[in-house]
């Protein structure tokens, strides 16, 4: 079942690609165009997905050590 609903998620996308791309093409080849695709664009997904997450985790780590400043700052023993 997995084959045959990758071939018609893969059709639906070679389709609608060769359409907005306006490239003429039977129909194994609009298949492909778009099974290939698809794993092209999951290898895309994954690698951003994986920076985000990195460049998510150092901003947050920025974040939290800017409130710490400010707490320690705020309310932390006096320099005076």
């Amino acid at each position: 079942m997995h084959i045959i609903g990758l071939i018609i998620i893969g059709a639906a996308a070679g389709f609608l690609a060769t359409r907005l791309m306006k490239v003429e093409a039977d129909i194994l080849t609009t298949i492909a165009i778009g099974i290939f695709g698809a794993l092209i664009g999951g290898l895309v997904l994954r690698f951003l997905i994986a920076l985000t997450g990195f460049a998510a985790g150092f901003v947050g780590a920025v974040l939290g050590a800017i409130l710490l400043i400010w707490l320690w700052d705020r309310y932390g023993p006096s320099r005076r």
